[in-house]
This record gives C-alpha cells, sequence and structure tokens, in this order.
C-alpha cells in the first residue's frame, strides 16, 4: 500500500481566517485511494494543514466543501477522511448490502491504517455520527474522544423532523418511505438533479427554504450542493436506507470524552435526541446553536473553536 503523508502532530492555535473571523480559504484537498477490508476501493482525502490528526466521519453522500473552516490551511487541525462508497470518486461495493454503518467503519479503519493513524479524535456529522460512535463501541482503542455535529448514535431515522412535534415512530415511518420512494423514482430524478445550476445565487435561496439558514458562506455552500448532486438519487437513497438500519448504540459502553453540537431547527437528527445523548454519557458537553442540519457552515467559526478545544482536551 503506498504511503500516504504523515502528520504534525505539534498542536497548533487557528490563525488566518478562523483567528480574524474572515471568509476561510478553500484550499482543495489532498485525494488518494485507500482499499476497504472488502476490497472496496475508496477515495480518501486530508487537508493537507498542519496540526493534531482528527479523523472526519462525514455526512452522508458529502464532500470535504461541506467544511470550509477545514480546509483553510491555517485551520489547525490536520483531518484525515473518505467519500462514501459509490459517491465522489470512491467505487460501489461488489455486494451492494455493503452499504451500511458497520461497513463505513471497516472504511474508517482502513484509511487510519493508510494515513498511519493510530488513535485519534474523531468529527462526525450527521450520518457520521453514527459511523463514529458504532467504531467507538467496536474499537475503543482507536477513539480519544467524539466531536458529534448534527447526529444521533443510531435510530437516526426516528429523530428526523422532530421541529414538526410528530412521534418518533411517525418520524421513522415518513421518512423511510420518503426514501424508498425516491429510490424507485431515482432514474428519473436524476435527469434533474444533474442539470440543476448551482451557483452562490442559488445558495443563498437554498439559506431561506427552512431546510438551511442563512449564515453560511454562499460559495462554499454552492460547491458542496454540486458535489451532492453528483451522486445519483436511487444509490444515494440505496445507502440511506441501508444507514437507517443501525441501531442505538448502548451509551453507557463508550468511555471517551464527547462534544454534541445541535441546531434547534434541524429536521434531520433532532436536537432534543442528540441532548438526551449527551446526558447519557459519562462525559460529555451539548452545545445548541440556532442553526439548521448544516450548523457546521452557519455557524463556522463557533463551532470550529469548539472542535480545537476538545482537540486541545484530548491529545
Amino acid at each position: 500500500m503506498t504511503a500516504l503523508p504523515q502528520p504534525d502532530p505539534t498542536p497548533r492555535a487557528a490563525t488566518g481566517a478562523h483567528a480574524a473571523g474572515a471568509r476561510a480559504r478553500l484550499a482543495p484537498p489532498h485525494l488518494h485511494d485507500v482499499v476497504s477490508a472488502d476490497g472496496t476501493r475508496l477515495r480518501a482525502w486530508d487537508n493537507g494543514a498542519e496540526g493534531p490528526t482528527v479523523v472526519l466521519c462525514n455526512g452522508l453522500g458529502t464532500s470535504a466543501y461541506a467544511w470550509p473552516t477545514l480546509l483553510d490551511p491555517d485551520c489547525g487541525v490536520r483531518v484525515v477522511s473518505w467519500m462514501h462508497r459509490g459517491v465522489g470518486g470512491s467505487d460501489r461495493p461488489r455486494e451492494k448490502h455493503r452499504a451500511g454503518i458497520d461497513t463505513f467503519v471497516e472504511d474508517a479503519l482502513a484509511v487510519m491504517e493508510a494515513y498511519g493513524v493510530e488513535r485519534a479524535p474523531f468529527l462526525g456529522w450527521s450520518m457520521g455520527v453514527n459511523t463514529m460512535f458504532e467504531l467507538a463501541l467496536h474499537h475503543p482503542e482507536k477513539v480519544a474522544g467524539l466531536f458529534a455535529v448534527a447526529g444521533v448514535p443510531g435510530r437516526t431515522f426516528s429523530t428526523m423532523l422532530r421541529p414538526l412535534g410528530l412521534p418518533p415512530l411517525a418520524n421513522e415511518a415518513i421518512t423511510t418511505t420518503a426514501a424508498r420512494g425516491a429510490k424507485l423514482a431515482g432514474p428519473l430524478l436524476n435527469t434533474v438533479t444533474t442539470r440543476v445550476p448551482v451557483g452562490p445565487r442559488t445558495a443563498g435561496l437554498l439559506a431561506r427554504t427552512g431546510f438551511m439558514l442563512p449564515g453560511a458562506d454562499p460559495d462554499a455552500v454552492a460547491r458542496a450542493v454540486r458535489d451532492f448532486l453528483t451522486t445519483p438519487v436511487d444509490w444515494y437513497m440505496h445507502l440511506a436506507l441501508h444507514t437507517h438500519r443501525h441501531q442505538r448504540v448502548p451509551l453507557s459502553r463508550i468511555d471517551v470524552p464527547a462534544v454534541f453540537v445541535a441546531g434547534s431547527w434541524d429536521i434531520l437528527a433532532g436536537a432534543k435526541d442528540m441532548r438526551s445523548a449527551a446526558e447519557r454519557m459519562k462525559e460529555a458537553d451539548y452545545h445548541e446553536f440556532r442553526a439548521s442540519h448544516f450548523v457546521q457552515m452557519e455557524h463556522a467559526e463557533a463551532v470550529h473553536a469548539l472542535l480545537l478545544d476538545f482537540v486541545e482536551r484530548v491529545g
């Protein structure tokens, strides 16, 4: 296996755009190929920055551009991550059922091995929170801490639509039915999603829908959305329905520090459920912002400051 770049472990304070609160300079991620346990080739990436290493378990089907603060060369942490199976240059698995959280754990371990990372703090967003908690449960020696953003450790679909005040069983029934319908309609929907023009103006309109709220850098949003729309709808829903099977992780068995960062208006991972998860852990802090599921973009500097504090504490 080709040796990938090794970290500079020296902790560094954020400078440049982060220290000044200015718009981050988006440096393209460095791309590498990594082979997972079942032979699936993954498109791994790192941000090329100096500092302590953080393993990012990203949101389902999303790219590095969903985290603009981490693409600033002066962000203060070295991030390693990967694109999900069948997304952004990663191959689809030969066996289609190998597309759930347990498989994503194998992918995370393969990426860590390729980058020479023995143990590190984990950063998870959305379904990535499921992945890192599952990894912490079965491979605790790999995890120094868990920084959970807009995600819950299992039964994610039951926490969706929380701002609407519906019971968990109704949330799960509605969202799984919608995902199955979108998967069936995927070939038709693909003809639409691949032709949607996405630029800063489109990103500005998206920020007024309620699904996303104002505050994010429109250029970063536009790039993240363009990347997301390259994944065929039917394959994305195939991944989503497999991740839906992930049950709640027994938090009493997780014995590392954690931070939960929630958005009050998040319709994909309920803030109430995130607060409950934090309260059930031995050592966890909870932070809530007036934000959507994209809290790390809408409150980029504040979330990044929390991350840096956490990495320094667990490092």
